[in-house]
Formats: C-alpha cells, structure tokens, sequence
C-alpha cells in the first residue's frame, strides 16, 4: 500500500516564535496495538522531511520497555498483560492510562543535531509550559529523586516534568537513526477525544512558529514487516 501525507487544514498556521519554524501535527485517529504503534513511529522515521508531532492512542491494555529494560524486571513490578519493546531508551510505561504522543524530527533540524540531554530538555520545557497552561503546577527534574526503579513514573530523571513534591508527570525515550531522531513521550494525565487533540494542537503549536494539521496513510507493507522482524517478535522483546 502506498503511503501518503495529506494537508488537513490547507495552509500553514503562523504560530510565532518557537522551537522548530515548521511543524506537521498528526492526530492518528487510529487505536493501534503496540507492535503496530511503534512499527509506525519507525517508518515515519524514514518519511519525515519537516519535524513531525503524532499524538495517538492504544488498542488494548499496553505497556512499553525501553530498548535497554530488561522484560523480566518489567513484569515483576506490575500487572500489563501486554508488553511491547521500544526502539528508544527509557523505562517501563504503563500505556493504560496515560497521553502518547511522538516527535520525528529530521536529523538536520537544530534540535536533532544538540546532545540527547540538551534535545529532551528543550522539548520538555516546551511540554511543561503547556501542561502549566492546563493549570497544573509542574517543572523540569535535576534527577533529584532517581530510585533506580525500572516502572518510567516511580524514577524522575534530569528534564523529566513533575509536579508538586517531584512526582514525575511526563517523561520520554530517544533514539537517533541516520535519518530523524525519534522522541517516544508519555504523559501520566489521561485525555481523550477532544481533550486529547486540543492538547495535542497546543503543543504543536508550542512547538513551531508554524503549524499544519496532516492526514497520514501509513504504508502497511513496511509496518508489517517491522512488525514481524521487531515489535510483534517474542525473540525481540524477551531480548534482554
């Protein structure tokens, strides 16, 4: 199946000053389950020509490990039935309960090329500002309270967002590809339907000086496949 990238909105929204000039806001009206979910978000890495934001949502009761977790800590810790691996670092996320979004962002892009710390810290505080927008109380974390727990939530680390006593809120994965770098977030502060898409334009348009709203037809061909080598793979996901 071929693939496309179609505007939704027509036209580029002037936003003002912010990170990226440009930004493509794709609100996947797809609940997908987590081999097909993180299947995408690494075919986009190989498409994205403009920083792209993909807010989407889970089929069934997921959780995710970081590319380093090992599975076997996971499980101990809580009750998921379902587990997929990321391609990106980070902890355990319970997916059930929370807000996903990704940020594809084209190797060349400014906020690619800066050190991983320096790339998460700025999406981070741009995230904070809108979650502070929402009314919560909320900051970046010096790794302060770092237990060492492999569950994402019981572990703030440096640039993690929290909220008041240094409970973590938000926290992401990265991964760096010879194409795009990949930004896996999560947000503990559920939102569904048009709570979910008014958070997701604000943080697009948080983000970019301009946005525009796209449709995506992702090829179904490519994601089968890295489903079937990667994410829908026992070897894969028992692989540490």
């Amino acid at each position: 199946m071929v693939c496309g990238i179609a505007s939704a909105g027509g036209r580029w929204l002037d936003r003002g000053v912010a990170i990226f000039r440009d930004l493509e806001c794709w609100i996947d009206p797809v609940a997908r389950d987590g081999p097909h979910a993180m299947a995408v978000d690494e075919w986009l890495c190989g498409l994205v020509e403009v920083p792209l934001l993909r807010v989407y949502r889970w089929d069934g009761a997921w959780a995710s490990v970081g590319y380093f977790g090992r599975l076997a800590d996971a499980e101990a810790r809580g009750d998921c039935p379902d587990w997929v691996r990321r391609i990106t670092g980070g902890g355990v996320v319970d997916h059930r309960a929370d807000w996903t979004y990704s940020l594809v962002i084209p190797k060349d892009d400014p906020v690619a090329a800066r050190r991983g710390a320096a790339s998460y810290r700025t999406i981070h505080e741009v995230l904070a500002g809108v979650l502070r927008e929402e009314g919560l109380r909320c900051r970046l974390s010096s790794g302060e309270a770092v237990a060492g727990e492999a569950l994402c939530f019981a572990n703030p680390v440096d640039h993690d967002v929290v909220g008041d006593g240094g409970v973590k809120i938000a926290g992401a994965g990265q991964r760096r590809s010879r194409r795009a770098l990949l930004h896996q977030g999560s947000v503990a502060l559920p939102a569904e339907g048009r709570a979910s898409e008014t958070r997701a334009r604000a943080l697009a348009g948080a983000l970019a000086s301009r946005v525009r709203e796209v449709g995506i037809r992702p090829d179904d061909d490519v994601v089968e496949r890295l489903v079937a080598a990667r994410y829908g793979n026992a070897a894969w996901l028992r692989r540490r």
